[in-house]
């Protein structure tokens, strides 16, 4: 148990060579952290021994916190109320005492009882979890009815918290500083099957690796399984952070699982997806971008039919100067779309050259510019069929922007959540600013917005979920279109409207506002990468007119 003191007992230790502080009635003592502190000795020497909280506050954000908690806290004050032990969930009555349910039909008066499990499987609402801030978190995890999430992605839930809390949260923002991601986290994904868990298949893939996933049994993984991860991992408010571990894989691998052949798929894979290797994907050129039918990288047969040489370049590729392989579109044929092909390039075969770009944001993503020279690629790296490489790369377009919606409707969350508990703790004009009705409508306005992009992410999971790779292109790449525009509109103006509650805290990095800041410069990698917003707003109309032609539209 913790240990207790008085209030009395912690001023007595203010002087520098025995130095306690209080921030939020936990005690913490800095003696030796003194020389650590960014902000020099003096300013902890004039809060020595008293309440520091409304100091630590102006300049720090939680994650400092959670960084140096377990190493500096050495107990609480005697007048912090303890948190009471959780309450245990009710017995549910049994089967046979429950009310059967009626639904009223036309005729007045008459009631009819309601279909049973066969017509309509019930589930119950699971247990409330996080910190119940309305909005902040999934309707489901808030203890709302849910069709598509059981115990099973529950557990997952916990499971993948728990890591990010313990091991990510604290370390992010300097990691996005540094514009790295230490290699043993990308490596953890791997070893807790997270990787194989982010490719678009379901159930899980366990032909492909021996690392099951702790929480779920490989059988009843799906695609809600693999949201919840991304979903999770982007709680960090780093765009940087979740390319670094997701970005190059999750757009470079599923097309080789997918469409590569089965040597190729044996031989790589199972170290990719163990986190030992990177993969990322490489279509974007310095003139070909959203426009993929006009990129000239060029792939030319040799005269003995044994390899393919490839000169070109790309760029903004992620995690590109960490990668080993890079799933490659080139041009093979004539122009436009029939003549591109997609082939895994090894940085091992020579003639590859990578460096790293500056961005606005994402910081720690490893934005790549790429240089292939004479390449000699084997055939047997071709992805699918030559000249057939437009319908891998579209297929998995969707795969690609759900993972940015997941992305950008966590960061709005963020944003949001960031923006409630600081217009609680804020004072303006004498008052907090959540009393102010100006911030409860900013409050509304980001969660109205959140709310209805992030059900219609759920049902076009559950549209992945239930149809195959080809029907979900023909039937869902519009609505996928038109989602990822919905989303990424979504977190601007989330992380504008947080900007505005928070007021300067948001414009310097670090302190209460880090993740609004970096949030905000994060913005343009979720609107233009994958489809810029006009082209996507553009392509969610003129597909859905297609394909509801093609199913019997009349007009």
């Amino acid at each position: 148990m913790s240990k207790t003191f008085s209030a009395s007992e912690v001023a007595a230790h203010k002087k520098p060579d025995d130095l306690w502080i209080i921030v939020d009635e936990d005690v913490y003592d800095l003696t030796k952290f003194q020389d650590e502190h960014p902000g020099g000795k003096k300013i902890l020497t004039r809060v020595g021994g008293k309440d520091a909280s409304k100091q630590f506050w102006k300049y720090h954000n939680e994650s400092i916190l959670k960084k140096y908690k377990q190493r500096l806290q050495v107990g609480s004050l005697d007048s912090k109320v303890q948190a009471a032990p959780p309450t245990p969930p009710a017995t549910p009555p049994p089967a046979a005492a429950k009310q059967e349910k009626v639904v009223p039909i036309a005729e007045p008066g008459v009631v009819v009882p309601s279909p049973g499990p066969a017509a309509h499987e019930e589930r119950e609402a699971l247990d409330a979890f996080g910190d119940m801030v309305p909005y902040a978190d999934p309707s489901w995890y808030q203890s709302w009815h849910s069709p598509y999430f059981n115990q099973t992605h529950a557990d997952l839930r916990d499971e993948v918290r728990a890591w990010i809390e313990e091991e990510i949260m604290p370390n992010v923002t300097e990691w996005d500083e540094a514009k790295k991601v230490p290699d043993e986290i990308y490596k953890a994904l791997g070893q807790k099957g997270y990787l194989a868990g982010l490719l678009g298949i379901h159930p899980y893939p366990t032909h492909l690796t021996k690392t099951p996933i702790k929480s779920v049994a490989p059988e009843k993984w799906d695609l809600f399984h693999e949201l919840l991860i991304t979903d999770e991992l982007s709680r960090t408010g780093s765009g940087g952070f979740v390319w670094n571990v997701l970005g190059g894989f999750g757009i470079g691998c599923p097309p080789v699982v997918k469409h590569g052949k089965k040597a190729l798929v044996d031989r790589i894979i199972p170290k990719i997806l163990a986190g030992d290797e990177r993969i990322c994907l490489a279509i974007t050129e310095p003139d070909a971008g959203s426009d993929v039918a006009n990129l000239t990288c060029e792939a030319k047969l040799t005269e003995d039919g044994k390899h393919y040489i490839v000169n070109g370049e790309k760029k903004w590729i992620t995690n590109g100067i960490w990668s080993e392989y890079f799933t490659t579109a080139v041009r093979t044929g004539g122009e436009g779309m029939n003549g591109i092909s997609v082939l895994l390039i090894e940085r091992s075969f020579g003639g590859v050259s990578t460096r790293r770009m500056d961005c606005q944001g994402v910081w720690s993503s490893g934005t790549t510019y790429i240089t292939f020279e004479d390449v000699k690629v084997p055939v047997e790296n071709l992805i699918g069929k030559e000249n057939q490489g437009f319908k891998v790369i579209m297929t998995n377009f969707n795969h690609e922007r759900i993972g940015i919606i997941i992305q950008a409707i966590r960061f709005s969350r963020v944003c949001y959540e960031e923006s409630v508990k600081y217009a609680n703790k804020r004072k303006t004009f004498g008052t907090k600013l959540i009393n102010h009705a100006v911030i409860r409508m900013k409050l509304a306005q980001m969660a109205r917005q959140i709310e209805a992009s992030y059900n219609w992410l759920e049902n076009l999971v559950f549209q992945c979920q239930s149809m195959g790779d080809t029907e979900a292109m023909l039937k869902l790449g519009g609505a996928i279109a038109g989602c990822k525009a919905q989303s990424t509109l979504t977190f601007e103006f989330c992380a504008r409207e947080a900007a505005q509650i928070f007021g300067g805290l948001s414009y310097s990095r670090g302190g209460q506002g880090a993740k609004v800041e970096r949030l905000y410069r994060d913005v343009r990698a979720y609107a233009i990468p994958g489809g810029s917003e006009e082209i996507m707003l553009d392509l969610s109309m003129k597909q859905a007119l297609k394909v509801h032609k093609a199913l019997g539209m009349k007009l």
